[in-house]
């Protein structure tokens, strides 16, 4: 899909997002939950909107259940907001879902913003709301 609506809310397409990507703040309410846990819940988030890329809801951390999160051995790289660090799930003890975050610690310029904040893979947890709708993978 490549545009989203919600009441009250305009229509959005991927393809008007800017690049270089933006980062507004949202206050939309933001869940993930994983195996009956919410792992994170917000009304401070920062969306991310790049060119054909759906939007990215970075949660800040003291919104999150840090202490589910591992640091992965993954590393990836974005042309504009530098090197990433991913996160694995670990939910009591026994159910580790590799990289299902990612964050920018020490993000270039311009994108300070989310700095220490995560964002979610939706096919890696169970359910990821944007005011109370799910969002698809």
């Amino acid at each position: 899909m490549n545009a989203t609506e919600t009441p009250g809310r305009p229509a959005e397409s991927v393809w008007d997002y800017p690049r270089p990507p933006r980062v507004e703040a949202d206050v939309r309410h933001i869940v993930v939950e994983f195996a009956g846990i919410r792992i994170a819940d917000t009304r401070r988030s920062v969306r991310v909107l790049e060119t054909s890329h759906p939007p990215v809801f970075y949660i800040p951390p003291q919104d999150t259940r840090h202490e589910l999160l591992r640091q992965s051995d993954a590393r990836t790289y974005c042309e504009w907001k530098g090197a990433a660090t991913h996160w694995d799930l670990c939910v009591e003890g026994r159910t580790r879902i590799p990289d299902a975050a990612w964050s920018y610690e020490q993000p270039s310029r311009g994108f300070v913003a989310i700095a220490g904040f995560l964002a979610f893979y939706p096919s890696r947890v169970d359910r990821c709301l944007v005011d109370d709708e799910e969002v698809l993978p």
